[in-house]
């Protein structure tokens, strides 16, 4: 199974209902414990297919277009497209990775809300029409580099509990909303919906009353310059859960139906990007060098009681990837997911304060501030899920740094699930071969393609 970010050919495990995404774990530990300790992703792109039939089954009819830049891996872009799903591309590179599977140009929009001239034409060029505004400097932008640019004005949305900051950060007003359309309608520009972002740290759902109302308020201002407009795109912050999901449906689609009824002709859709790939990867990473450090209270998690001696050791423990690696996401927000110890334990065994640090050797490169571990040796391995968002496909700036393998793999039940959608074209099933369960691989046999 190639798993090789930079390398477009890769492969797919379809394991028999015997095997378990434990045992592919176990299978790629066993591998790199004697080939070379290298951090591995397994990835169950069957969970991308349950994910796409829970969303058609709560939130159908509104469309979902994929942000890109979530996970940018070949397998990943290769399924959502052959489930039907558009793309939200934020780039060039971007925008090219979809164009070669062949996705139709009205199947992807422009999303970057800062966006190159150089790579405006490319959107021109490539037939990529749709795109988001937010500002008249933007706006004159892409009239002089896309006249057949067709435009969701970017609406700020107002949560109280959620980060103030990155709220003002994008997304225009109501008042100036106007504006734009006066600006829209001198250079000649199409405008044809809305777009709003509520973020997936928002716990009051009123958000999307208010933001849905404004919606509405923009496309009746719309109609009074001649605009014909068509789309809403309601953004991401779709968490995965399907709890939050229904929530979210059951709060915006009265609206829906009240503002953007079916005879309108508004075409709804949406950019989940975690709520797709997040659970769907689980990280491998191994413990490359081990110190013991002088007690400090901040060591133990929160909520745990004081109840350590003195004599008790602390330990750090560096891992072979870092915040210049696979915890990227790591510099701008709280990590979601916490280690779990590979090699089997006590269920007695003490646990000691530890904390885990990335490779480089950098302040910022901290993973984990405090967590109970095991004692663990250096070569012992840690396993983290929920690792599918964030920084898979993104280049690392750290030298020595190795990107980690991805070793795909897919239930015979999934597969069977495509085959019966009628979704699983030639070409992505030529990227599938068998791996019986309870039985070691070779590296060759594993990662070889079945013709």
């Amino acid at each position: 199974m190639k798993g090789f970010l930079e390398d477009a050919n890769y492969s797919i495990g379809l394991l028999d209902e015997g095997a378990t995404l434990a045992d592919v774990i176990d299978n790629c530990i066993y591998e790199h414990t004697h080939s070379g300790k290298r951090a591995f992703y397994v990835g169950d792109l069957g969970k991308l297919v349950k994910k796409n039939t829970q969303w058609q089954n709560v939130m159908a009819p509104i469309k979902p277009f994929y942000p890109v830049r979530c996970n940018s891996t070949p397998g990943v872009l290769e399924i959502l497209g052959t489930l039907g799903v558009g793309f939200a591309c934020s780039s060039k590179s971007e925008m090219a990775l979809v164009q070669d599977l062949g996705i139709s140009p009205e199947n992807m929009i422009y999303t970057n809300p800062c966006k190159q001239a150089s790579q405006i034409k490319y959107a021109a060029k490539a037939g990529i029409n749709i795109m988001t505004c937010d500002n008249d400097i933007e706006l004159k932008k892409i009239a002089r580099n896309h006249p057949n640019a067709k435009l969701l004005l970017h609406i700020a949305t107002e949560d109280i509990t959620a980060d103030e900051e990155m709220n003002m950060k994008f997304g225009t007003t109501l008042k100036n909303c106007r504006h734009l359309m006066e600006c829209a309608k001198e250079l000649g520009v199409q405008i044809v919906g809305v777009k709003f972002h509520v973020s997936g740290s928002c716990k009051e759902l009123q958000t999307y009353i208010h933001a849905i109302s404004d919606a509405r308020c923009v496309f009746d201002m719309a109609e009074e310059f001649g605009f014909k407009m068509n789309m809403l795109d309601i953004g991401g912050g779709f968490t995965g859960s399907e709890l939050q999901l229904e929530e979210v449906n059951h709060v915006i689609r009265p609206l829906l139906d009240v503002y953007f009824p079916k005879e309108s002709g508004v075409n709804v859709i949406a950019e989940p990007g975690c709520y797709y790939v997040s659970s769907a990867f689980t990280l491998a990473v191994n413990i490359i060098a081990k110190k013991t450090v002088e007690y400090v209270d901040k060591l133990l998690p929160s909520g745990v009681e004081q109840t350590r001696n003195d004599d008790e050791p602390v330990f750090t423990y560096y891992i072979n990837d870092g915040v210049y690696g696979s915890f990227a996401n790591k510099l701008s927000e709280k990590l979601n997911t916490m280690p779990e110890v590979h090699k089997k334990y006590k269920e007695d065994e003490p646990l000691f304060a530890s904390s885990l640090w990335g490779p480089s050797c950098d302040e910022l490169d901290q993973i984990v501030e405090n967590c109970l571990l095991p004692e663990l040796s250096v070569g012992d391995w840690l396993i983290f899920d929920n690792m599918g968002s964030g920084t898979l496909g993104e280049q690392s700036t750290f030298n020595d740094y190795q990107r980690p393998l991805i070793y795909y793999m897919m239930s015979f039940s999934d597969w069977d699930e495509m085959q019966d959608a009628g979704i699983a074209s030639d070409t992505l099933m030529k990227n599938f071969f068998f791996v019986p369960s309870c039985i070691q691989l070779s590296p060759e046999d594993r990662f070889s393609t079945a013709a």
